[in-house]
């Protein structure tokens, strides 16, 4: 039973994480901005790499990663295979999840997407990046009693995915106005005015914003391990060709200074 529990998640986290940057594009809320500076920070990307573990990578996969990439965020070899591995994988396996995708398909009629490189999805015009989009996201969820799940989220309306981590964040209510339409005072309109508090989580509301900062930083970091790198080489290489620069141009006055 527990098995079919999270393969169900999986059907519909893909179809959440994979359709909502397409669906946020065509409107809807102003997407919050994600706090790039976590990508650099250790702390921050071994706690997402917690949350990944225990809430995602149940059902879905990220190839494109191996385990043993961890030990750059910090983590020893024990840490990983403690706290990180639980079906028995090798430290040099790739992040993969026991699910056929025979079966997937069968049952679902897709396989769950990796996630590998969900951070780095193309961003909205005028909304914000992947990152963006994912951290408003996995905060607003509310419930609603009119979908089959239970849950809706602002970022994606009618999402199909019910809220794995309301366990973490509590439930909360959305809470909607009547007010007249700007454009057309015959009219009125459904104005989202902010959240009600139903049950408490066993996290504060500034915790969880954390956690999940935490979870979409080690998405980022994920779907690209050497981008600190890259920055930082590209930032040495600007002041090089800065200091070429000037150096060709005192050469190139000076061999052509007896030039009439």
């Amino acid at each position: 039973m527990n098995c079919m529990k999270k393969l169900i998640l999986a059907l519909v986290s893909s179809l959440s994480l994979a359709g909502g940057l397409a669906q946020a594009a065509g409107g809807g809320i102003a997407w919050d901005k994600f706090p790039t500076e976590r990508v650099t920070d250790m702390a921050a990307l071994q706690n997402g790499a917690k949350l990944f573990a225990n809430y995602c990578l149940n059902c879905h996969s990220a190839e494109y990663m191996r385990y043993n990439r961890l030990r750059d965020i910090g983590l020893t070899e024990a840490q990983i295979t403690g706290n990180l591995m639980f079906a028995g994988e090798k430290v040099g396996d790739q992040m993969k999840v026991n699910l056929d995708p025979k079966q997937a398909k069968e049952w679902f009629g897709a396989q769950p997407p990796d996630l590998s490189v969900i951070a780095r999805s193309r961003s909205a015009a005028g909304q914000g990046s992947g990152a963006d989009y994912i951290y408003t996201y996995l905060r607003t969820y509310y419930r609603d009693e009119t979908k089959a799940t239970g849950w809706n989220n602002l970022a994606f309306p009618n999402v199909g995915m019910p809220h794995v981590l309301w366990q973490l964040q509590g439930q909360q209510r959305a809470v909607y106005a009547d007010e007249k339409d700007p454009h057309d005072a015959t009219k009125t309109v459904h104005v989202f005015k902010g959240f009600e508090q139903i049950t408490p989580g066993t996290m504060s509301p500034a915790q969880y914003n954390e956690a999940m900062a935490d979870l979409v930083a080690f998405l980022q970091w994920m779907a690209e391990p050497n981008q600190t790198d890259r920055v930082r080489l590209g930032v040495w290489v600007l002041i090089f060709l800065a200091g070429f620069t000037v150096i060709a141009w005192r050469l190139n006055a000076s061999f052509w200074k007896d030039v009439k």
